[in-house]
């Protein structure tokens, strides 16, 4: 296994790293926008050197931006892989999908499953020798979609950081979320948010449920609060019930998947559902042997590649050695 490297060690210097490291890195980004499923204009980066042979296509999660993983992407570039990346349609640069450009609304999950095609058929990965995705989320339920649905895909692998297979919820929620967000969203002809969802606010470390690490979750609040066309807020009633939707077809078709999976977990995850992941190694591993792999993060919250500096290189290790062994 690849050794946690001295280098990723940088959390108690992660402002002065960013500002010496970090932002001349970010403006040497290429980027531009592609038109995604009808019409939308979907934001993208990247960063590639003419000796790399290897890709990293990363898929990011709900609310997020492609800005929030500049230390991430410095990291896998520091590895030797290029990487890509994009905003989803209605969130970071990306276009939006309502009037209201704080909801968080897709008319279709196919949608993102589409637009991620859009971006693989743009930026043409054949040259490199490998090719591999990460994902995180909501991310990886789009990329575990993507490959049920495209099995002459180009990748050679998948590492999931805590996808979005499941969404944690009460128990006696479970069996009537579906029907009950389906006729929510039925009321009105316009998206609205889901109870308990509201426009982005900047929410208190001390109440987060995304990392143990105070440093790293203050860096990507300033961020956005420095960049708020990045801003997202709360989900509407539709987008739940088609996320929802989509996690059941990821488990529900485990055995369309045709490479190898490395599945991270997050022991402390508030915002997943971590026993629907287990069900979804467990049924891929009996339809195709060892073709699956768990690796629990114990401690870890949701965004494992923003925790600590321990529980993130527990993560990017165990990254890092499943991508080698493909190779």
């Amino acid at each position: 296994m690849i050794k946690h490297n001295k280098a990723w060690q940088r959390e108690q210097g992660l402002i002065e790293f960013s500002q010496q490291t970090l932002t001349p890195f970010w403006q040497s980004r290429n980027e531009g926008f592609i038109e995604g499923q009808q019409g939308k204009k979907l934001y993208w980066v990247s960063f590639t050197r003419p000796e790399n042979t290897q890709a990293i296509l990363l898929v990011n999660g709900r609310i997020e931006s492609v800005y929030k993983y500049q230390e991430l992407f410095w990291d896998l570039v520091e590895q030797g892989y290029d990487v890509y990346s994009y905003d989803h349609r209605g969130q970071g640069r990306s276009e939006r999908c309502c009037a209201d450009k704080q909801l968080g609304h897709v008319e279709h999950f196919d949608y993102y499953i589409k637009d991620l095609h859009h971006i693989v058929e743009a930026f043409d990965l054949s040259r490199y020798q490998k090719r591999f995705i990460l994902a995180h989320s909501m991310g990886g339920a789009i990329s575990i979609r993507y490959l049920q649905t495209h099995p002459d895909h180009q990748f050679d692998a998948i590492a999931l950081s805590a996808p979005m297979i499941g969404i944690q919820m009460q128990w006696y929620l479970r069996p009537i979320s579906g029907p009950l967000t389906k006729w929510m969203s039925s009321r009105s002809p316009n998206p609205t948010y889901a109870p308990g969802q509201k426009p982005y606010s900047n929410k208190p470390f001390e109440t987060n449920d995304l990392t143990h690490s105070a440093l790293r979750y203050q860096w990507f609040r300033g961020l956005y609060e420095q960049q708020p066309e990045i801003q997202l807020g709360g989900v509407s009633s539709h987008w739940v019930n088609q996320s929802l939707l989509a996690a059941k077809r990821c488990g529900q078709e485990a055995h369309k998947l045709n490479l190898p999976v490395l599945l991270m977990q997050a022991s402390q995850d508030t915002i997943v559902d971590n026993a629907a992941q287990r069900r979804f190694i467990n049924k891929l591993n009996k339809a195709k042997p060892n073709t699956a792999q768990l690796a629990v993060i114990e401690g870890a919250r949701h965004e494992l590649f923003f925790e600590t500096d321990e529980l993130r290189s527990q993560a990017l290790a165990q990254c890092l050695t499943f991508f080698a062994q493909q190779s």
